[in-house]
């Protein structure tokens, strides 16, 4: 029955992929809709590709491109994952085409932007070093917030100015730190011995392990996170949207824009594949062709 293997492979992405609770909740609410489709009492071996194709053909009347593209890179994994386990003989989605998606090039800030934003937590504010650790390591780093709010005391070696980050799928990498961003989580650590010396005294549960604490002296969310960088956005005067994944994008653009190399930028984000990476390659015409006069040897003018 089609969806017992369903849950099934749900299991395996949770237990032994490690995927995150929302990833595996877009796996099984898209799986389930192609079972309504093709029948939940089915059996995975009557799945064929004519009854593929009429799927795609209904998900292309009522979705855009990038719904179609994960749903079928759901079903894709699905059906591999039967096939790893034997299941099924031949794979149906062989011969299925995932459709063209429309190319977005990533909202970013420039670096005027980004220092406004890193100078925007005020003086004598609450939590303004907890606040300016946060935006200074999100850009030294380039980490997801989900990666941020995980980050442990013990993940930080600040001998080798590197943080163990934990990302998608469970895989570490090793980022450096920048020398801005560790001043400011000396400074920040202050006040969160303080916070927890308080919270101690009045017998309140804490989190000595969490880097990144709030008011109860427990881990910060990643909601909270997003909450407190879109205000210090308004705050420092940038007219779009500022998010933690806006300063990461920020932090890839600038790394390509002063000639780091794609492969690099590609591991310090904790990409799985480079074609991930390929989307910041929206470096001005300017810069591009600074790069290209200064390393092509035919470029140089005698």
């Amino acid at each position: 029955m089609l969806t017992e293997y369903i849950e099934r492979f749900i299991t395996f992405l949770s237990d032994e992929k490690g995927y995150s609770r929302h990833t595996i909740v877009n796996y099984r609410r898209d799986l389930l809709e192609f079972a309504d489709e093709a029948g939940r009492e089915i059996s995975v071996g009557s799945l064929d590709t004519r009854i593929i194709r009429n799927y795609v053909y209904s998900l292309n009347i009522r979705n855009k491109s990038s719904s179609v593209a994960r749903k079928l890179s759901a079903l894709r994994t699905f059906f591999k994952f039967l096939e790893q386990e034997e299941v099924i003989l031949s794979n149906p989605m062989g011969s299925i085409s995932t459709p063209k998606q429309e190319q977005h090039i990533p909202v970013f800030l420039s670096v005027d932007e980004v220092f406004a934003l890193l100078d925007s937590p005020g003086k004598g504010e609450n939590f303004t070093a907890r606040d300016s650790a946060i935006l200074e390591l999100l850009y030294s780093t380039g980490m997801r917030v989900s990666e941020l709010v995980a980050c442990n005391l013990a993940s930080l070696d600040f001998g080798s100015e590197m943080v163990r980050v934990k990302g998608k799928g469970n895989r570490e990498r090793i980022v450096p730190i920048g020398q801005q961003a560790i001043k400011k989580l000396g400074a920040y650590f202050g006040e969160r011995e303080e916070l927890l010396r308080n919270r101690l005294q009045q017998g309140k549960k804490i989190d000595k392990e969490a880097v990144f604490l709030n008011s109860r002296g427990t881990r910060l969310t990643a909601r909270s996170v997003e909450r407190l960088i879109a205000e210090y956005g308004r705050k420092a005067g940038i007219d779009k949207p500022v998010t933690p994944h806006v300063l990461r994008h920020s932090f890839a653009t600038h790394l390509l824009e002063m000639g780091a190399d794609m492969r690099s930028v590609q591991e310090l984000l904790g990409h799985a594949s480079l074609s991930t990476t390929q989307k910041y390659t929206h470096l001005d015409m300017v810069h591009l062709m600074k790069v290209y006069d200064k390393a092509h040897p035919k470029a140089r003018k005698n």
